[in-house]
């Protein structure tokens, strides 16, 4: 059955009254806006054309501007990401540098060592039975006011006995007064307790002892000796303990002998196996 427009017309009337006065003018409002512009798109070409392209446009440019953020924040954040990529990389770098630096004083120290020990070795074995030196490296240096001894990375495994002369480059720098199995302690010359024979280049015989100082001194020199300056003095043998021969120093204006080797300066000692005499020193 249909409607007719009477009763469509009282319907919508009808819808009407029942609204408030602001809600009437909304929906008239509405509906003659709606009508103008489907008039003026099917009848005023001419007029809607410029209109809608100006709307386009400014449709199309806040578009821009609100899509901008969405186009700049992936940016800022590959930006930002390659940035601590490169600061990371950075700190990697500069880690792997110290490395190399700390590489490079090795091998540098390394060097510097293997050259002494060559000299050391071109020093002390020449023309000399090899069986008989074993090259020590010094591990502590036991340095106090008045006692002066080291100790070394030898002991009785390797054949090292209490008592065995210690030398450097072929000079006397002490004796060995206490063995473990991979270590020793040596007492230098210059130590308090030291005290060995020796022979000035004179032929004097005299007794070095150590002052706990840099430089020992020479006692019970015979009566009429005059102690002159830079007169070699070397071990006598005597004891048993020394070579006889072996140099020790040269004797100074004060009375006492300065070594031929820094006793503050060892860091690498021979110890000399051929011990005639043996027991506690």
């Amino acid at each position: 059955m249909s409607v007719s427009r009477d009763d469509f017309g009282i319907a919508f009337r009808s819808a009407l009254l029942k609204r408030g006065g602001a809600q009437k003018f909304s929906v008239l409002s509405l509906i003659f806006l709606a009508l103008l512009i489907f008039f003026l798109d099917v009848y005023g070409t001419k007029f809607t054309k410029p209109v809608r392209g100006l709307i386009n446009d400014i449709v199309y440019r806040v578009t821009f501007l609100v899509s901008a953020p969405t186009r700049f924040v992936p940016e800022v954040s590959k930006d930002l990401s390659s940035f601590f990529n490169v600061r990371e990389e950075n700190k990697r770098l500069k880690i792997e540098i110290e490395k190399l630096k700390s590489l490079e004083l090795n091998v540098e120290f390394l060097t510097d060592e293997n050259k002494n020990l060559q000299k050391i070795l071109e020093t002390e074995y020449f023309n000399k039975n090899l069986s008989n030196i074993i090259l020590a490296k010094v591990l502590v240096d036991k340095n106090s006011p008045f006692l002066k001894s080291i100790i070394i990375n030898k002991g009785t495994s390797s054949g090292v006995l209490k008592g065995m002369p210690v030398t450097k480059n072929n000079y006397l720098v002490g004796r060995v007064v206490e063995t473990n199995y991979l270590s020793s302690r040596v007492l230098l010359l210059n130590d308090l307790n030291s005290r060995i024979p020796v022979t000035l280049a004179q032929g004097a015989q005299a007794i070095l002892s150590g002052s706990g100082l840099s430089n020992p001194v020479l006692e019970y020199l015979p009566e009429d000796y005059n102690l002159i300056e830079d007169v070699n003095v070397f071990a006598s043998g005597k004891d048993g303990i020394f070579n006889s021969g072996t140099p020790i120093g040269i004797t100074n204006e004060n009375g006492g002998v300065d070594l031929f080797v820094d006793p503050n300066q060892l860091s690498f000692v021979t110890v000399n196996l051929n011990l005639t005499k043996k027991g506690d020193f």
